[in-house]
């Protein structure tokens, strides 16, 4: 940043510059003629820094675009993945969460409303267990539901949940819905569950998520918790774009 930002300036200090005088410069002399623009003009510091920040964002989105672009399938149709909602819904929401994050919990309603009120959506939960070895537990427990035909009503009552998510309380829960423990032991170490977990940690360190939730909705990546207003207008962005 520190070398960007100094060539930045340079460039500044030589705006005014001929492209004649501009070649005949040596390096030293740009660099006097920078420190004299700074003395004269010290705001000129900040104005680099403005449109060094432009350009960084401006190439950040461009390779968050072309991230999406390149994933756009895996993220929406990997069928190794849940979907709630409308399966053939217009627009999908794809959700990164873990169980044991509390504004995974605070989201869960926020989305199960967006369900409710939008029967043209789609809901993409990707597992992605990233706080602690009870979230893996709890991720490969509710994967393995799937194969009882338990894995909404899973997923919901882990939502729930009071206190962490550990072997003992996610055992708890899969008891309470009637499941198979022994058959889900066997299913949570499936090899589908395997590719599941690594392709969310794959997907999310592409699109430069590092916490829980994180959305993808349309072109829109969204860290962070977000309100049902804030879902229902993303969908709705997502929709009159396509």
């Amino acid at each position: 940043m520190k070398h960007i930002l100094k060539s930045g300036l340079v460039a500044l200090a030589m705006a005014g510059a001929s492209p004649g005088v501009a070649e005949e410069l040596t390096a030293e002399e740009v660099k006097q003629l920078a420190l004299e623009a700074i003395r004269e003009n010290p705001g000129i510091i900040m104005e680099a820094v403005a449109i060094l920040q432009s350009h960084e964002e401006q190439a950040a989105e461009a390779a968050s675009a072309q991230v999406l672009s390149d994933q756009r399938l895996m993220l929406e149709q990997d069928p190794n993945a849940p979907v709630l909602g409308n399966p053939d819904g217009d627009v999908t929401v794809v959700e990164f969460f873990d169980y044991n994050c509390p504004y995974c919990k605070r989201a869960a309603p926020e989305v199960e409303a967006l369900i409710a009120a939008d029967t043209n959506v789609r809901v993409v939960f990707r597992e992605w267990p990233i706080l602690s070895e009870g979230s893996v537990f709890a991720a490969r427990a509710a994967l393995a539901a799937r194969n009882q035909g338990k894995y909404e009503l899973f997923h919901a009552k882990m939502m729930t949940l009071r206190g962490r998510a550990e072997e003992a309380s996610v055992l708890a829960v899969a008891e309470e819905i009637g499941l198979d423990i022994a058959q889900m032991r066997l299913d949570m170490n499936a090899a589908e569950v395997d590719e599941h977990i690594a392709e969310s940690m794959r997907l999310a360190e592409l699109l430069g998520f590092n916490g829980t939730p994180s959305f993808v909705i349309g072109d829109a990546l969204v860290p962070g918790l977000v309100s049902f207003d804030e879902l229902e207008q993303l969908v709705a962005t997502a929709r009159a774009a396509e």
